[in-house]
């Protein structure tokens, strides 16, 4: 039997023999007294038993403690970190050799040690309390710090001790960088407008022209050790690092030079556009993003390249104008799959943006043609008739009463939608400038047809896009849709002049951004019965509005040398209406390139851009929101103080002279 199971048993010994020795002594008294005796020998050798084990057990307990003491002392002084305890307010009161060699000093005690390590300093205590694992900076190093901390009496009173250690964490800092830099980035690369380009090339030089674009592209990645492959004619995948591609992008993918300076007498231009995914993702995912980058690029016009950032995109390039495609595929394919999408939905809601122009209610008009065309219930979503529009409106009310009454507003097609509806945006392609947001919440199925650049902010998901930079408006590219979903359009001279009247005001009466297809368009409409005497009935002004337009040029302002800028104070029913007419007729003053008018529009500042080119007023623009093109752009800044956006707005303009000077020189 070992000690501690007797030790446990003496106390149950102790009771039996007591009881025996009381239940024996009145009947026999020897018996008793033996009793008696045999207990007290039994409680002394009980007493001196336990007396024995805790001996043993205290000494053990104290041998331990020494040996603990040893043990941590030895461990504190050997540890391979550097250490130091500290009071409560951070002074030094014992450090240890490896601490003292990372500030070439060999005694450290009385100082304090925020003053070493800042990143340990409180303005309050003095002494930062920081969670184990905290990164630190010490000589420009990264180290990781631990603390613990011991609360004690000191001469009756609380004192504190903190023991800090720090482990560098410089390798796996140089790691991290590591796997950063070698990360895998992808690129998708397309030509644009390739067959238009190569047919532009007299016949003898088209092979010629083929392999400097290849040669061209394939010497400028693989300079970068990237792996390049061809894998259409007009498109190519390009898999490099991260520390690769960060000389490219500090270069702004001065590719895009490079290929526009190839000339084999091809009379197109030769670009290019790309999108860049992020590093760190899987290759599938990584192509995927770059795929919608390149859509992105091409969506904005081409001859630039779009790389993902982690909510954002960045865009280089982008300051050529979008060259025309003579192709009319797209325009045949997507307009037959919208004919479909219409036929097999139930209802079609049509919405442009807020503060609609003729461009947004003349597309509008042409997609409820195709809609009635497919014999199916369609709304116009409108909740305002502003100055620019009113004419228009009042002539559909007197001409076209049954197209009047599919006027809608917001609230009421939110009631009506249902899931499996169709909503098409036109001239427009961000949720936030729709005419009424919510409603693209309320159905999965949306159709996007536009002709500006495109931004950051677009649809998502939807079931058909059209965004075609290089067409002059969105009538333009509905007329275009029309002629191939039907053999006859069916439009009316009404429609036709709404359509015709959106292609005007973009193009400023066929001045600007006009290409072969324009015209084509305009004839199409002309043949369906187009009245250039009614459309420019649409566009008739009040006295009012030629007043304020004339207010507007005569405050104008030149800034930066040939860019003007002027404001509209008063918030008028069609301040915005006057800004844009005003920021046109700026632009007829000698040696203006842009012009920028701000508005005031209830607790939004509108603003008007206008270029000739030289300038881009959508890359200045994007900078505060907004977008447009090259030479038409616009902006709502959500601000009621229209100095404040108006420095904003010369900031932007500063900032984008100034890269554009900056690349110029390179």
């Amino acid at each position: 039997m070992n000690e501690s199971f007797t030790l446990k048993n003496f106390y149950f010994y102790l009771i039996v023999i007591a009881f025996l020795t009381v239940a024996v002594f009145p009947y026999n008294p020897v018996l008793g007294t033996i009793g008696v005796i045999a207990w007290v020998l039994t409680a002394s050798y009980a007493y001196r038993s336990v007396k024995k084990y805790n001996d043993i057990v205290n000494d053990q307990f104290n041998n331990l403690h020494k040996d603990f003491e040893k043990i941590t002392e030895r461990t504190i002084f050997s540890m391979p970190f550097p250490l130091v305890v500290t009071d409560r307010e951070g002074t030094i009161v014992w450090h240890n050799s490896l601490f003292g060699e990372l500030f070439d000093a060999e005694i450290l005690k009385g100082k304090s040690l925020p003053a070493y390590i800042e990143d340990l300093a409180d303005e309050e205590t003095g002494l930062k309390a920081v969670e184990n694992g905290t990164e630190v900076e010490i000589k420009e190093q990264p180290y990781r710090a631990y603390n613990s901390v011991v609360d004690f009496q000191k001469n009756g009173k609380e004192d504190v001790l903190s023991l800090f250690y720090f482990v560098d964490h410089s390798q796996y800092r140089h790691m991290e960088r590591l796997y950063e830099d070698e990360g895998g980035v992808v690129l998708v690369v397309e030509v644009d407008n390739f067959d238009e380009v190569v047919d532009g090339a007299p016949t003898s030089k088209k092979p010629l022209l083929i392999a400097e674009i290849d040669h061209r592209i394939n010497e400028y990645f693989r300079s970068q050790n990237a792996l390049v492959r061809k894998f259409q004619e007009d498109m190519y995948l390009v898999v490099l690092r991260k520390v690769d591609i960060l000389p490219i992008v500090e270069q702004k993918f001065d590719i895009l030079d490079k290929i526009r300076e190839i000339d084999v007498e091809n009379t197109v231009s030769v670009t290019i556009s790309a999108g860049v995914s992020r590093p760190g993702l899987s290759f599938i995912e990584a192509y995927k993003e770059a795929d919608t980058c390149l859509d992105v690029a091409l969506g904005r016009g081409g001859d630039q390249v779009v790389l993902k950032n982690d909510e954002t995109y960045t865009y280089f390039g982008g300051k050529s104008k979008a060259v025309e495609k003579r192709n009319k595929v797209k325009a045949r394919v997507l307009g037959i799959a919208l004919r479909q999408l219409i036929d097999k939905s139930n209802r079609v809601f049509v919405m442009g943006h807020k503060n609609a122009d003729m461009d947004a209610i003349g597309a509008a008009v042409g997609v409820m043609r195709a809609v009635l065309n497919q014999n199916k219930e369609g709304y116009i979503v409108l909740d305002d008739v502003n100055p620019s529009i009113e004419v228009l409106i009042k002539v559909m009310k007197r001409e076209e009463p049954e197209l009047f009454k599919r006027i809608v507003s917001g609230e009421y097609a939110e009631e009506a939608i249902r899931q499996g509806d169709l909503v098409i945006l036109v001239d427009n392609h961000k949720p936030s400038f729709t005419e009424y947001p919510p409603l693209l919440e309320r159905t999965s199925n949306v159709v996007v047809i536009d002709h500006h650049r495109r931004g950051s902010e677009f649809v998502a998901d939807p079931v058909l896009s059209y965004v075609e930079p290089y067409a002059s408006s969105t009538c333009e590219l509905i007329t275009e849709m029309l002629t191939y979903m039907y053999d006859d359009t069916e439009l009316t001279n009404f429609e036709a002049n709404a359509l015709m009247s959106g292609v005007v005001v973009d193009t400023k009466n066929f001045t600007f951004k006009t290409g072969v297809r324009t015209f084509e368009a305009a004839s199409v409409l002309k043949r369906a019965g187009a009245d250039m005497s009614q459309v420019r009935y649409f566009f008739e002004d009040d006295y009012d509005t030629i007043v304020s337009r004339a207010e507007v040029v005569h405050n104008a302002r030149i800034i930066f040398d040939n860019i003007a800028i002027s404001r509209l104070e008063e918030d008028m029913p069609n301040s915005v209406l006057v800004s844009a007419q005003a920021a046109d007729e700026l632009l007829g003053i000698h040696g203006i390139k842009a012009s920028f008018v701000l508005t005031k529009k209830k607790e939004v500042i509108h603003i008007s851009a206008r270029s000739f080119g030289d300038i881009s007023v959508q890359l200045i623009l994007e900078q505060l929101g907004g977008g447009g093109h090259l030479n038409m752009a616009g902006a709502q800044v959500k601000s009621d103080d229209m100095d404040a956006v108006e420095k904003q707005l010369t900031d932007a303009i500063a900032d984008y002279l100034e890269k554009d000077k900056g690349e110029k020189e390179q």
